[in-house]
């Protein structure tokens, strides 16, 4: 290789590596020019095929890597999870965090797939509508797609999400021929859950076609469409007077310009006696969601700082009864979901191809890595109308009514 090739080449790599804030990962060009962070052992190593790709890295690391991954044009050697986690921890003082290519790609974004009425549709229509047969392969068998609860480390996946929806019901002290309404239920079961456990009426709203035909077939299985009604629509059009609010892994999909209108179809619906629970991925601090997982596999998603996300209630006067965040509890349940994924694997690439594989295989490992980091965070918010009688006086009554189940749950492991 001629010697100018080499200096550029290696000029490029450390563009790279000072870009992404110096994490400790070794760089290799093939046929074998590499370059690291000097005096620290590497996690990880990223070959490179082609100095096309390594172009592009330079230009934009996030998505240049996360394109180039699914590709098959950069290979990794070494922990995923380990090298991802690397990379957070140094990208927040990563010069391409701040770049104007990154600032202006992500607006461009946010107004092509901004959730509006009809983006909303074809934004949910791109994620969740890639098929049940495909969730089925790694999600839980009530195909929950939202953090577990793990009341303890050997808890399983189907156990903690069943412990996660008693854990928000116990949380808003759901009582029997209490009216319900959910925004956004994805496969049903958490609305199944309340009306069946806790005997409520449960309208819930989706415009996910394939999880609202699988939400509707499960009540009827279940002998509950008397209590549950499966609504395939926008939660804007969320009609009706309610007790409670129920929110879980929906307002990732509410823009923050939007929050105005969010609270506004919350106190519609529970006014001022009514009480409420938002779940959702959030931050410690503003910051713009990844380009990459907008751009291959979640379209319109966006995870506020929790400042910004309590803004929906100060309008209205609710009142903040309990925050909870369970940003470990969901790196756990993305550890089961990537190995149920893995474990998989044969039957999504014969559905879906192995470039979409490599996606979703680092779109689980990203999450893990940004959980685990703390660069994403798991808020539960109980919140309250100026009306409302108090739900509990201390919050014990939340753990101790669990405590039946969790000794249940830990003597069936020391018997397994």
């Amino acid at each position: 290789m001629p010697i100018f090739s080499r200096l550029i080449d290696t000029w490029l790599q450390e563009k790279i590596l000072k870009a992404i804030g110096g994490a400790p990962i070794r760089i290799v060009l093939e046929p074998g020019d590499s370059i690291a962070v000097p005096d620290v052992a590497p996690v990880a190593t990223v070959i490179i095929r082609d100095r096309r790709t390594l172009a592009e890295l330079c230009i934009d690391p996030e998505v240049g890597f996360g394109d180039a991954y699914a590709d098959g044009r950069i290979q990794m050697e070494g922990d995923l999870v380990k090298f991802l986690e690397a990379v957070y921890e140094s990208w927040p003082n990563a010069p391409a965090a701040r770049s104007w290519y990154a600032r202006l790609t992500s607006k461009g974004m946010d107004l092509w797939q901004a959730n509006t009425l009809s983006g909303s549709r074809r934004n949910i229509h791109r994620h969740y509508d890639l098929g049940n047969n495909f969730y089925k392969l790694w999600l839980d068998a009530q195909m929950l797609y939202t953090c577990a609860y793990f009341p303890t480390p050997g808890t399983t996946l189907e156990e903690a999400q069943t412990a996660k929806m008693d854990h928000v019901c116990r949380k808003l002290r759901l009582q029997r021929g209490e009216t319900v309404v959910e925004a956004g239920c994805g496969w049903g079961a958490l609305s199944l859950h309340m009306a069946r456990e806790y005997g409520v009426s449960v309208k819930a709203y989706n415009i996910s076609r394939e999880q609202i035909l699988f939400a509707r077939e499960r009540a009827r299985e279940e002998g509950l469409t008397g209590q549950v009604e499966f609504i395939e629509d926008d939660y804007r059009n969320i009609s009706g007077k309610f007790d409670v609010f129920m929110s879980v892994g929906m307002l990732e999909h509410v823009r923050a310009d939007r929050y105005p209108e969010f609270g506004e179809i919350i106190h519609r619906s529970i006014g001022d006696t009514g009480r409420g629970l938002l779940h959702f991925i959030g931050r410690s601090q503003e910051a713009s969601f990844s380009r990459w997982i907008r751009k291959r596999i979640f379209p319109g998603a966006n995870a506020p700082a929790l400042r910004r996300a309590l803004e929906i209630f100060e309008p209205r006067n609710y009142a903040v009864l309990d925050i909870e965040n369970l940003r470990l509890h969901y790196a756990k349940t993305l550890e089961h979901w990537l190995d149920r994924f893995e474990t998989s694997q044969p039957q999504v690439a014969a559905m879906c191809g192995s470039e979409f594989v490599r996606a979703w295989r680092l779109y689980l490992a990203g999450s893990i890595a940004g959980f685990r980091t703390g660069s994403l965070q798991l808020f539960q918010v109980v919140f309250a109308g100026s009306k409302c009688h108090p739900l509990w006086w201390t919050r014990a009554p939340l753990y101790d009514d669990a405590k039946p189940d969790i000794e249940k749950m830990q003597w069936t492991h020391a018997m397994s």
